[in-house]
């Protein structure tokens, strides 16, 4: 019989060996074992011995080493009995003040809270000690002597704002499409020397931008194991390269256990199934289950729940399905003759802009591609001050004119000896998304156009940021049947997509063009 692993796939390493000197694990199982009467699972124990890790020593001054821990797991492996388990640790053993409970769906909090009381109530040691139990709608409490409390409420300002927690429970990370809730529950720990944020949750989806920005940073903390910071960021580099020894130190305390299949694994691979699911073959998780979910779901359903997988595209594409994905080639390149566009976006909080370039191929089809990408939106004006003289002088590019983080570089490009700059607005900017749109849908596989394209197909290397960009963009109408990019409303950031926009539409409207070579200056950067 197969089962379930119990080491997950990526892991944040300890500092030093486990053992009952330096984590609370163990003393997590002797209670669970010994007052709850819970026998718990390899995993579960391997969790808790790594999970609980100090820094110090018990018979001194000591800390928990990690101030936010986050496990992912696939659904229906038991995250509920470890919260409940923790919270009633906290409680008896270590004498928290206050365990904080919550989620974005309050009621899986209180099934995680009721759990406990019923735990607490079934032993007569722990009974002893209950002073009261409130179920008031909408927040819950288990309060013991001493004034140590179990409370569960909602995530936000109002029912976390003054509280200190000891530990936070917080439950389906994934749900979180804001920084608000996380935001008002996590800081109720800053006061307490080993506060804990302790997250539970399933592989979020494109709108899960809490657990996806989490999961980044642990992950790039450990060396990006499985390539998604170099990913997101569009730039292969390694995790330190772009930050100081502080921002390491304060990355540390945050670790990552994550039971999940491999990347790009076949859908049928069992041994895949049991990295993500480690409760499996153990009595309530039954294989047999897992492989009829995967005969009858739909793929990506299947992936983030019982793989544990991150599907970013949760929305319909923006192009004819299939129609991007026809354009990629990775031999792509601008010819050495062909004149040059660019286009210039920033992301809708202005922490990143790209440059992106049109060119024509040999073959005389339309090339775009990323070629330039930093954090903020300043370094674009000097990005193109050093490269004028090398481009004959004159380089022309366009971006959106008004109502856009990036037109506020408008006038600064403008005051550039030798650029050229193009406000698109107005129904400029509806006729460019256009005509993007038709350069895309010029490679559909499923159109039964049998004459000539409409549009000059547009080829382009395959760059994770604009790929995904052009999979997930949504668009805003703007009257008369026209429609632009919308920032706001995409569930990534899809300013690749918008440069690539800019820089196309210039190329297709422009009258006398530059001639050079996008490969002939070293510093001109591709993102691969």
């Amino acid at each position: 019989m197969r089962r379930g692993c119990e080491v997950p796939r990526v892991w944040t390493p300890p500092l030093r060996e486990l053992t009952p000197e330096t984590t609370l694990g163990y003393d997590v199982i002797d209670f669970a074992g010994s007052y709850l009467d819970i026998d718990l699972l390899p995993w579960e124990r391997w969790l808790f011995v790594h999970g609980l890790e100090i820094v110090g020593d018990f018979d001194g001054e000591w800390t928990l080493r990690f101030r936010i821990v986050i496990v992912l797991v696939a659904r229906q492996n038991g995250k509920s009995v470890m919260g409940m388990v923790l919270a009633l640790f906290f409680l008896y053993v270590l004498g928290a003040s206050l365990i904080l409970g919550t989620a974005q769906d309050l009621s899986q909090a209180e099934e995680v809270w009721e759990g406990a009381v019923n735990k607490a109530q079934d032993h007569a040691e722990l009974s002893g000690e209950i002073e009261r139990i409130f179920q008031g709608k909408g927040s819950k409490e288990l309060r013991l002597e001493g004034y140590r409390r179990y409370k569960v409420a909602t995530p936000n300002r109002k029912n976390t704002r003054g509280k200190t927690s000891n530990l936070v429970l917080l439950d389906e990370l994934r749900e979180h499409q804001s920084f608000q809730a996380w935001s008002a529950a996590s800081k109720t720990t800053k006061a307490v020397r080993s506060g804990l944020v302790w997250c539970m949750s399933n592989a979020g989806d494109g709108t899960s931008v809490v657990l996806r920005h989490l999961r980044l940073q642990a992950h790039r903390a450990i060396g990006d194991p499985d390539g998604i910071c170099a990913e997101a960021d569009g730039l292969s580099v390694e995790p330190d390269e772009e930050m100081s020894d502080e921002v390491m130190d304060a990355m540390s305390s945050i670790a990552i256990f994550e039971w999940s299949a491999p990347p790009n694994c076949d859908k049928w691979d069992r041994d895949a199934w049991a990295q993500a699911n480690p409760s499996m073959g153990y009595g309530f998780l039954d294989e047999s289950t897992i492989a009829t979910d995967c005969a009858s779901d739909p793929e990506d359903e299947f992936r983030v729940e019982d793989l544990c997988q991150w599907v970013t595209a949760t929305t319909e594409p923006p192009f004819p399905r299939g129609a991007w994905e026809a354009g990629i080639d990775p031999t792509s390149e601008v010819a050495p003759d062909s004149p040059l566009w660019f286009g210039v976006d920033a992301s809708y909080d202005r922490s990143t802009a790209y440059v992106a370039v049109c060119g024509l191929t040999p073959a005389r089809d339309l090339h775009v591609e990323l070629v330039a990408r930093g954090r903020g939106i300043k370094w674009v004006v000097d990005w193109f001050r050093e490269r004028v003289e090398r481009y004959g002088g004159r380089m022309r590019v366009a971006l959106q004119g008004n109502g856009a983080p990036v037109s506020a570089l408008a006038d600064f490009l403008e005051a550039v000896d030798g650029v050229e700059v193009t406000r698109c607005v107005g129904r400029s900017l509806g006729a460019w998304c256009g005509r993007l749109w038709d350069a895309v849908a010029a490679l559909d596989p499923a159109s039964d156009d049998d004459g000539e394209a409409a549009a000059t197909p547009i080829i382009h290397r395959p760059q994770p940021v604009l790929d995904l960009a052009a999979n997930v963009a949504v668009t805003r109408p703007m009257g008369d049947g026209a429609w632009a990019w919308d920032r706001k409303k995409s569930i990534e950031d899809i300013s690749p997509l918008v440069a690539v926009t800019m820089a196309h539409g210039l190329a297709t409207d422009i009258e006398e063009p530059q001639r050079a070579s996008a490969y002939e200056d070293s510093d001109l950067i591709t993102l691969d």
